[in-house]
């Protein structure tokens, strides 16, 4: 499922200096370079280029040696027990990358072809999969010149990696295919032509090297896991504002409860929001309310909130230590040897294996989708109490403006706005399917275990970016019941995130559309703005 949402600008940064070597990449230099070029510069190790020639001149050893090796003097796949003379390896490799040219689809987005491509030249760094330095070197001047192989999003099952749209990534190398730079779609012979960049001969097992990985996949992960931080402390500033707008105690984070069921995620996410109301002129416990006549009096404010508030803790918690061990997990697979056949230079030996298989990309995304998807459930039960005057506790309806004795009774406010999150919550909780659950047998039952790794990816990047709107929705509106409230009462924190939203987003007098707002606000909270 692909979801037509405005794109996200990536956070400025200063320019990267990556030094690729197969074992030291991160998740957050993965994410910089998406930013695009910005003067980033990517080369390889010292130690990856001799690791690289070494796994090189085994392969070389052994296709001398007239052994049968898969996908380098054999077929693919099914096909792999028919052998082919050595001489016709690069022909092999030249039609690989042609056969499986059959992604459909929307093109993926750019940050994502960049993220694909740094990741796939660090798993060639890491040094086992008997490519040459050359085709690397290309790779990553295409990402240094910023010229973007065009691939579609679908066609991946994710078990032999994403044979599908990296084939796209690995015939831009050799001139084949579409490049793309600064929106202009070439031909890719023409644009290495125009940008002084020469196409190179795949020799035998470098298409496979290629293509035979989770790159792509991991991409997607990686991009999503970075965007679902930001959504987690965003969603704490909504928490703390929807506290304090309906006047709810601050009590409910403070450290005790939380001291004793001691989830970290939970009991950062507690202190992040207990840090934001510290100040605030709106939370305070009830006055006690005068009983000695034997029979109830109602107190001034609530002694507790709903859960969408009382439990927020628990629930983003939830998304902060999901982010933990998928972290973990996805930086094992960025810096992984993932195709197959390995070379082990030091025996001079073969190995054939299954690291392609996007197993545990698969269930890390998945593990996102359901906890991303449950802060942007978290988020629209919190606006629903917001606009709805029964629980707002003194907020008018909607949100909307009184207007003047012409126009009373005429504006809706967040109305509209709140069924639009309500919608898109909906959507997000639909991904959360996992998509791992459905694997296929395919490619004549040699491929009869997949991963659906590429799937449940695209769906954990799509499942944050519904949820990051729906943060917007809300954040729209807790600044518009903030000045209905007098956001001079808000703790310095909040009232500082406030600011920054009006310098951007005007005061709701008078029902206008909102759909240009609700777009601007996504790239908002991408930038990391709201918390500075």
């Amino acid at each position: 499922m692909s979801v037509t949402l405005p794109e996200p600008c990536a956070p400025a940064g200063s320019p990267l200096n990556v030094v690729l070597d197969g074992h030291s990449l991160t998740l957050d230099d993965v994410r910089a370079a998406t930013a695009g070029t910005g003067g980033h510069t990517f080369t390889l190790s010292q130690e990856a280029r001799s690791r690289m020639a070494a796994s090189v001149r085994a392969k070389e050893d052994l296709i001398a040696s007239g052994a049968a090796l898969y996908g380098v003097t054999t077929g693919f796949g099914d096909s792999s027990d028919r052998q082919v003379p050595a001489a016709k390896a690069e022909a092999l490799q030249r039609n690989l990358l042609r056969f499986l040219r059959v992604g459909v689809g929307p093109h993926a987005p750019a940050d994502i072809v960049r993220a694909t491509m740094l990741i796939r030249a660090n798993c060639a760094a890491r040094g086992n999969s008997a490519i040459r330095e050359d085709p690397v070197r290309l790779l990553l001047d295409l990402l240094h010149t910023d010229l973007l192989p065009l691939i579609p999003e679908r066609g991946s099952v994710g078990a032999s990696g994403d044979l599908a749209p990296l084939s796209y990534l690995a015939a831009a190398l050799t001139g084949e295919g579409v490049l793309v730079h600064e929106e202009r779609e070439l031909p890719a012979a023409e644009a290495l032509r125009l940008h002084d960049l020469h196409p190179v001969c795949l020799q035998a097992k470098e298409g496979l090297a290629l293509v035979n990985g989770t790159s792509f996949m991991a991409a997607y992960a990686v991009l999503a896991h970075a965007e679902a931080r930001e959504l987690a402390r965003t969603a704490e500033l909504c928490t703390a504002l929807t506290t304090e707008l309906r006047r709810g105690p601050a009590e409910q984070f403070a450290p005790f409860p939380h001291d004793h069921k001691p989830h970290p995620g939970q009991a950062t996410s507690a202190a992040r929001i207990h840090h934001l109301l510290t100040g605030s002129g709106l939370t305070a416990a009830p006055t006690s309310a005068d009983t000695t006549g034997g029979g109830y009096a109602e107190l001034d404010r609530h002694v507790q909130d709903p859960y969408s508030i009382r439990c927020a803790p628990h629930v983003i918690g939830v998304l902060h230590d999901t982010l933990e061990w998928t972290g973990r997990w996805l930086t094992i697979e960025i810096n992984s040897s993932n195709d197959n056949p390995l070379f082990d230079a030091t025996t001079t030996r073969v190995h054939n294996s299954g690291n392609f298989y996007g197993g545990h990309v698969a269930h890390a995304a998945q593990a996102i989708t359901s906890a991303v998807a449950s802060v942007a459930d978290l988020l629209d039960r919190q606006l629903q109490l917001l606009i709805d005057d029964r629980y707002s506790h003194g907020l008018p309806a909607n949100l909307a403006p009184a207007g003047g004795p012409d126009d009373a009774g005429l504006h809706h406010g967040f109305k509209g706005a709140q069924l639009t999150a309500s919608a898109l919550t909906a959507e997000a909780l639909h991904l959360t399917m996992p998509a791992g659950s459905f694997s296929r047998s395919t490619e004549s039952h040699n491929q009869d275990k997949v991963s659906m790794g590429t799937i449940a990816a695209r769906h954990a990047r799509t499942a944050v970016r519904l949820a990051v709107q729906v943060a917007g929705i809300h954040l729209l509106a807790l600044s518009q019941a903030a000045d209905l409230r007098g956001p001079h009462l808000l703790a310095p924190a909040t009232r500082a995130a406030h600011t920054t939203l009006r310098r951007h987003f005007a005061f709701l007098d008078q029902d206008r559309p909102l759909d240009a707002d609700m777009s601007r606000i996504a790239h908002l909270i991408h930038t990391g703005a709201l918390h500075t």
